[in-house]
């Protein structure tokens, strides 16, 4: 499925993860290392939360596996160093990742026709930092990231920019990008990968391919 943009789009806004880089995966077995320690049964608990809340801060998960799974207190200084461990651990096979299917070609197509936006729940500076070094920061407008939610960051350069929430996309894999783009009243596409059950509700545009051409 290729999505046609109507003449009148303003901007797209990508989320990363699992929709520019394959590397949902990447960040599931970070989970899962880094919980590994506490038994079988807290890492799976940890990485069923990280594949069901796709899209959210780190920090918010880690947060909830400290007090909600293990049952401990979930101190600044705990949740840094999570970050911290979390970040070396995917940083190089984020850096080696695949474009998900039809990304790049995408971004090309895209680019110099309307600004396109990263949106997404990996923290801004790590965000960038990856971007750069991927050499994909020419192609964006702007690459945003946590700890602002992202009905914040979409709503704050709409209106920035000047652009109507009703003429731009979202473009996302997981359920909170899907609740970002209702937020704010956006259109949405859902990227779902051949063969895995789709999380969004079934009257919901998706494709398993980041297909997005303008209508010209």
């Amino acid at each position: 499925m290729t999505y046609i943009l109507p003449p009148d789009a303003q901007a797209v806004f990508f989320d990363f993860d699992g929709v520019i880089l394959d590397t949902v995966h990447v960040k599931t077995e970070a989970f899962a290392t880094l919980f590994r320690p506490y038994g079988p049964d807290v890492e799976r608990e940890v990485v069923h939360f990280q594949m069901e809340h796709g899209g959210l801060s780190r920090f918010i998960k880690f947060r909830h596996a400290i007090e909600n799974i293990l049952n401990e207190t979930a101190t600044e200084e705990r949740l840094v160093k999570l970050g911290q461990q979390f970040a070396d651990l995917v940083y190089d096979s984020v850096l080696e990742a695949s474009f998900m299917p039809g990304a790049k070609e995408t971004l090309d197509a895209l680019h110099g026709a309307l600004p396109m936006y990263v949106v997404s729940g990996t923290p801004e500076e790590e965000l960038l930092r990856i971007v750069r070094a991927r050499k994909l920061d020419g192609y964006f407008a702007a690459v945003l990231g946590s700890p602002r939610p992202k009905p914040e960051i979409v709503m704050d350069e709409l209106t920035r920019a000047g652009f109507t929430a009703a003429r731009s996309l979202f473009v996302g894999d997981a359920s909170t990008d899907y609740d970002t783009a209702r937020a704010v009243a956006m259109p949405f596409l859902g990227i779902v990968p051949a063969g895995a059950p789709s999380p969004f509700p079934q009257s919901t545009a998706i494709s398993p391919r980041v297909a997005i051409r303008t209508a010209g």
